[in-house]
């Protein structure tokens, strides 16, 4: 998946799905775990839930993990993000009012904690699984925490409004991103303080994915359809990748026109957002800036993209599922009614003999 990608349950591990699934004990299980809701209005289940998907099997509907129960009132609880450990088995997911710890053998929640009585944006986990860096829902700050208790460490401060987070393969580093900010941040894993800043990017960050040599940010940023590059060693702003035929008035009546980009597992290609014309743009990331190769049109606009670890399926928010070789799309999530679903947030989480092992 994405490089940096369950209280009073009825409980269904991964050792003990039924025949009925395809489970086989002897056999890798592949799944996305898709979690809900998210900022969809249409979501007539307001309730906090995971959604398991079987992979292998044509991203069929497995098990509901049920969190917390919709609350009323119009500021209803929403996921921001989700990630996970193979290290301690754990995953992590954040809401506007929670970060939680789930056990990825038993679905069930290990701790729950709220910061400041709120929570957290779009979070990441360290390589170790030892520390999750989670920005600040309404803040402008990060809360680094003990991923083992959510007790919290420290605070990092930064100017906007917290949005998105990315660990270096390594561990050393955190790449912090901030809504109303043309600034990323990059922070010091070993001191939790930003060390070093990008930009400024021409507008307010937006989604943004790192290189696997962490030396050059991709970022979508505020009235773009398309992506800005960083160089995570000068700091400096490298180039601007405008989408084919892209429309500036078009783009300004949305915030974040391009709201999604990644990388494909062996980096060749670079797929981005287009939520003007309600499609994803994949860019040739073999050559230096990453040029135009095709589009693919949605059922609807898509708001972030990830991919199978065997980059054979992108995922976009909309619920589609594309078959990245074809570049169409070849199926839909589907829940045990037959809805789709639509998320941001969505990671794959393979088992062997009911241990989660990526």
């Amino acid at each position: 998946m994405c490089r940096v990608l369950v209280v009073s349950l009825m409980i269904v591990g991964a050792s003990s799905l039924p025949a009925a699934y395809g489970y086989n004990a002897q056999q890798e299980q592949r799944y996305l775990y898709v979690a809900l809701p998210g900022s969809d209005d249409a979501d007539p289940d307001r309730s906090v839930r995971i959604l398991v998907f079987d992979i292998t099997h044509a991203h069929r509907f497995v098990r509901r993990i049920p969190l917390w129960p919709a609350e009323g009132g119009e500021d209803s609880e929403t996921v921001r993000g989700t990630a996970a450990s193979p290290r301690t088995g754990r995953l992590y997911i954040s809401t506007t009012r929670r970060l939680a710890a789930i056990d990825l053998k038993t679905d069930t929640v290990l701790w729950q904690q709220r910061y400041e009585d709120h929570c957290c944006e779009r979070i990441a986990v360290s390589p170790d699984g030892q520390t999750v860096y989670a920005p600040a829902f309404g803040s402008a700050k990060w809360y680094v925490v003990h991923a083992a208790t959510g007790q919290l460490r420290a605070t990092i401060g930064v100017t906007g409004w917290p949005r998105d987070t990315k660990y270096s393969s390594d561990g050393r580093r955190t790449y912090l991103a901030a809504w109303e900010s043309p600034i990323l941040s990059v922070s010091d894993t070993a001191r939790h303080e930003v060390v070093k800043t990008v930009g400024p990017f021409s507008a307010s960050l937006c989604p943004f994915t790192v290189n696997a040599k962490a030396t050059l940010a991709f970022a979508n940023v505020d009235g773009l359809v398309g992506f800005e590059v960083g160089d995570l060693q000068t700091g400096l702003i490298l180039d601007r990748v405008a989408a084919d035929g892209y429309d500036k008035d078009a783009a300004a009546k949305y915030e974040c026109p391009s709201h999604g980009i990644a990388f494909t597992p062996d980096e060749r290609e670079l797929w981005v957002a287009d939520g003007v014309r309600n499609r994803l743009l994949v860019f040739d990331a073999r050559v230096y800036p990453p040029t135009p190769l095709a589009s693919i049109a949605l059922t609807s606009q898509p708001r972030w993209i990830a991919f199978s670890r065997d980059g054979r399926s992108a995922y976009a928010s909309t619920g589609d599922v594309v078959d990245a070789a074809a570049r169409k799309i070849a199926g839909a999530l589907n829940d045990a009614a037959g809805a789709t679903v639509k998320s941001e947030h969505f990671l794959e989480i393979d088992f062997l003999e009911g241990q989660p092992i990526r």
